[in-house]
C-alpha cells in the first residue's frame, strides 16, 4: 500500500474560541481573535496570529502577523473586500473600541494596518455589530457600546440606554445606526435612511443579497427577537419582512448567510429562554417563507460562532460556544461544520467520491492516473481531507 495512504500526520488545529471573526478568501477560511475560557478566566486569543483552514484539504495553518496589530478582542466585525480582511469595533481589556484595521490575505505577509480616516466621523465604540459589503464600501449596522451624554440624541431614537450600566456622563446601550466606510477614500459617512428602522440591537445576524442588506433577530434591550428587516442600499430605505410561515424562535449570537440569489441560511444562537440552539432555517426573501432545514449537526449547538459562504454554496461554521456563555462559559468549540445548501456539481461529486474511497479501494488507486489532469490534481488535494490524522491543538 502506498505510504501516502498510511501516514498519520500530527496536524495543528486552531484553538477553540467564541466571539472571534472569520472570512473566506481563495478557498481558505481565515480565523482571528475571540476568546476562550481557562479555569474561571476569560482569555483573549493572541492578536498576532491568524489561522487558515484549507477548505479542500481540511488542514490548518497558523501565520504570524506583524505591523500595526490591533488589540486582542472579541465581538469585532469583519468582512473580506478586494483580498483584504477589515475589522471594526470589538471589545478588548479596555472596553469597546471604534478602530478599524485591515490586513492583506493574499500577499503572504499578513501585515496589519491601522486605518486613520481622512474624512467624516467614526461611529462610537461598540461590539457585537454586523456589516454588509456593497460596491466597494462597508456598511455597518447596530451593536452595543458607549456614548457620551452629549452625543445621545433622544429625538433620533437610534440609541437605547442600558439602564443598568450608565456611569456619570457615559452611557452604554444598543443602537440601530448605519455607518458607511469607503476604504478607497478612508472616509466615514452616516447616510440618511428612510422607512421604519429595526429597533436598536446587538448580537444580531446580517447578510447581503444584491443591493439589499438583511438583519435578523438579536438582543433588543432585555429580549431576543426573530424579526427580519431589509435595507435597500440604493434608496437607503428600510422595510420589514413579515413571514407568511412559521418563524424561528427569537435568538441572539446566531448567524445568517446568503446561499443563493434569493435565500438566506440561519443557524444556531441563544434562544429567548437562554438555550443554545442547533436548528437551521432557510428564508426565501421573495416568498417570505421560512423552512427548517435538516442537517447532520443537530447535536452541535452553537452561539457566537462564525458562518462564511464557501464553494458551491456551502456554509462553513467555525467555533462558538455550546453553553449559555453568560453563566457557564466552558463549552467553546474549534470544529468546522460544513453545511451543504445546494446540490453539488458533477465535478465536485466525482472529486469527493474518489478522494473519500481511494484509500480503501486498490482498483480505484490503480486507475488514478487515467483521470484528467485537472480532476487528478483536485482529487490529490482533496484526499488529505479524508486522511486519518492526529490533531495537535495550538
Amino acid at each position: 500500500m502506498d505510504p501516502a495512504f498510511e501516514s498519520h500526520c500530527l496536524e495543528l488545529v486552531a484553538r477553540e474560541r467564541s466571539g472571534h471573526t472569520a472570512v473566506v478568501e481563495e478557498n481558505l477560511l481565515y480565523v482571528w481573535g475571540g476568546y476562550m475560557s481557562i479555569a474561571d478566566d476569560e482569555v483573549f486569543l493572541p492578536n498576532d496570529e491568524i489561522w487558515a483552514y484549507d477548505l479542500q484539504q481540511g488542514v490548518w495553518q497558523v501565520f504570524h502577523m506583524s505591523g500595526e496589530v490591533p488589540p486582542s478582542m472579541s465581538g469585532t466585525c469583519s468582512c473580506s473586500l478586494n483580498g483584504c480582511m477589515y475589522i471594526f469595533g470589538g471589545c478588548d481589556d479596555n472596553g469597546q473600541t471604534n478602530q478599524i484595521h485591515c490586513v492583506n490575505l493574499t500577499d503572504g505577509k499578513y501585515t496589519w494596518k491601522k486605518i486613520v480616516h481622512a474624512m467624516g466621523s467614526a461611529p462610537s465604540p461598540r461590539d457585537k455589530l454586523s456589516c454588509w459589503v456593497y460596491k466597494g464600501r462597508i456598511i455597518y449596522f447596530g451593536g452595543y457600546g458607549h456614548k457620551l451624554l452629549t452625543d445621545v440624541d433622544s429625538r433620533k431614537r437610534s440609541f437605547v440606554v442600558d439602564e443598568a450600566t450608565w456611569m456619570e456622563d457615559v452611557f452604554w446601550g444598543w443602537n440601530n445606526e448605519v455607518h458607511v466606510f469607503d476604504p478607497m477614500k478612508a472616509s466615514w459617512n452616516e447616510p440618511q435612511t428612510h422607512g421604519r428602522a429595526p429597533a436598536p440591537r446587538a448580537a444580531h445576524a446580517s447578510a447581503t443579497l444584491g443591493c439589499r442588506g438583511y438583519v435578523c433577530g438579536g438582543r433588543v434591550m432585555e429580549s431576543r427577537t426573530s424579526d427580519i428587516h431589509c435595507l435597500n442600499f440604493e434608496s437607503w430605505t428600510w422595510s420589514e419582512i413579515i413571514p407568511v410561515s412559521t418563524n424561528p424562535v427569537g435568538r441572539s449570537w446566531h448567524t445568517l448567510t446568503a446561499v443563493s440569489d434569493t435565500s438566506l441560511f440561519l443557524f444556531g444562537g441563544l434562544s429567548v429562554d437562554c438555550k443554545p440552539m442547533s436548528d437551521g432555517w432557510l428564508l426565501d426573501v421573495e416568498t417570505k417563507q421560512w423552512r427548517e432545514v435538516e442537517h447532520p449537526y443537530k447535536n452541535k449547538p452553537r452561539l457566537w460562532h462564525t458562518a462564511c459562504p464557501g464553494k458551491d454554496s456551502d456554509v462553513i461554521v467555525f467555533g462558538g460556544s455550546c453553553d449559555y456563555i453568560l453563566l457557564v462559559d466552558t463549552g467553546h468549540c474549534n470544529d468546522a461544520l460544513v453545511f451543504q445548501m445546494q446540490p453539488y456539481p458533477l465535478f465536485r461529486l466525482c472529486e469527493d467520491y474518489i478522494a473519500k474511497n481511494v484509500r480503501n479501494n486498490e482498483r480505484l488507486r490503480k486507475q488514478l492516473h487515467f483521470l484528467p489532469p485537472k480532476l487528478l490534481r483536485a482529487v490529490q488535494r482533496r484526499m488529505t481531507f479524508y486522511r486519518p490524522s492526529k490533531k495537535k491543538q495550538s
